[in-house]
């Protein structure tokens, strides 16, 4: 029985990065013996056991065998007999195909140490068609490690997969698990040119694959292509060190302008409607989780008039606080203004521009949140107001302390 450490982990160590989850492989052994030694079995699909003291993921070497499409189509072979070359030939990239043995050798069959100098993603070997969540690996890595760049075959064979329909086959928690990471990553505009550069963007977001080419308002716009402009914000999101909540609200904001009739362009005239109907849908089909789906509403929904918000009378800023649901929800207003800053930032040489709309409304909204909502409904009830009666004589004091909260 030999120990091995593999993966991500030793990719990291060469390029300096720590931190990193560490998994082993283990030549020689049988799941039996894992046991025996105290190891904890938590694999499903094939054997995989916690480690009794680090908790650290050891897997069996194993080979896979192709059986169906999709990825969990495979037949998996784990036994004493896999050693560690056959094991790391079914792995997706040469760069993650390294391991270390307990002397701190390396074991490099595929050049996984020139691709990481010369910063390229190379698939190991023809297998890499066998599985389309490499795909998305792939992009999300590029996200990760933004100056690396897809090797011309890997480049091939990814649009090759995709044009065999592998794509569509992914389950869509999967697509969604991997999406995240992407979107939490350092660049998370390389992750969108990855996919959309093999056809992948268009089969799991033809939404956001349908902004590309499409032209905005150069006055407002100096990079005028709608789907580099949500690069451009993914990226000041990702600047800002903002949460998923906020970058997923950042991608779908301008859906609705890859639907604008032609007639309407560059304005995009009501792209805000159609930008929550169409994220609706996204979210639907990849189960968004509830938090990003509701902040990607109000950012989809209201963006427009948070940016114009210096403009509006109290009346319109406590109408778009009631809209935002921001007296009842605070945080997630706070949250919305991120990406509505990450929105006007993100567009060509207005990077580091100020957004005071953020300050200003914040200010507004502790102003309307400072009325003793308990004392007026008292008050209310008192002269005999009831219901919606209540509703509107507590609007009526926050309307004034709002008033009295705005600029000269």
């Amino acid at each position: 029985m030999r120990t091995y450490l593999v993966g991500g982990a030793v990719r990291d160590s060469l390029m300096g990065i720590t931190g990193s989850d560490r998994d082993w492989v283990v030549v020689g052994s049988t799941p039996e013996e894992m046991v025996s030694l105290g190891f904890t079995p938590v694999g499903k699909d094939f054997p995989v056991f916690l480690h009794p003291n680090t908790k650290d993921e050891y897997a069996l070497a194993r080979t896979e065998r192709k059986t169906a499409p999709g990825y969990k189509g495979f037949v998996v072979h784990a036994a004493p007999d896999v050693n560690l070359e056959q094991d790391l030939a079914r792995r997706d990239l040469t760069i993650n195909a390294i391991a270390r043995d307990d002397t701190g050798g390396l074991i490099d069959p595929f050049n996984g140490q020139a691709d990481i100098a010369q910063q390229v993603f190379r698939h190991v070997t023809e297998a890499f068609r066998e599985d389309p969540v490499r795909i998305l690996r792939v992009a999300r890595l590029a996200a990760r490690f933004p100056h690396f760049r897809v090797a011309p075959d890997t480049q091939a064979l990814m649009q090759a997969m995709v044009q065999a329909g592998e794509v569509d086959a992914l389950v869509r928690e999967r697509v969604w698990q991997e999406l995240t990471k992407g979107l939490m990553a350092a660049q998370p505009s390389r992750m969108l040119q990855v996919l959309r550069d093999c056809g992948a963007l268009q089969r799991l977001l033809p939404e956001v694959d349908r902004l590309y080419g499409v032209p905005q308002p150069i006055e407002h716009h100096p990079e005028v292509d709608t789907g580099m402009h949500v690069e451009m914000v993914l990226d000041e999101c990702a600047r800002m060190n903002a949460t998923l909540e906020v970058r997923f609200a950042a991608l779908c904001h301008d859906l609705g302008k890859g639907n604008t009739h032609p007639t309407a362009l560059p304005r995009h005239i009501g792209h805000e409607g159609r930008s929550v109907k169409l994220l609706r849908g996204v979210c639907e089909r990849l189960r968004v989780p509830q938090a990003c789906k509701e902040l990607a509403e109000v950012v989809a929904q209201e963006h427009g008039h948070v940016h114009g918000c210096m403009k509006l009378s109290a009346e319109a800023v406590l109408r778009l606080l009631l809209r935002c649901d921001a007296l009842r929800r605070p945080d997630r207003f706070a949250l919305a203004l991120r990406a509505c800053e990450a929105d006007a930032r993100g567009r060509l040489g207005l990077q580091d521009r100020a957004y005071p709309q953020a300050a200003h409304l914040h200010g507004l909204l502790q102003a309307a949140l400072s009325v003793d909502t308990a004392r007026l409904s008292d008050q209310a009830m008192q002269q005999g107001l009831k219901g919606v009666q209540v509703g509107q004589h507590i609007d009526a004091a926050r309307l004034q302390a709002i008033k009295a909260a705005m600029p000269a």
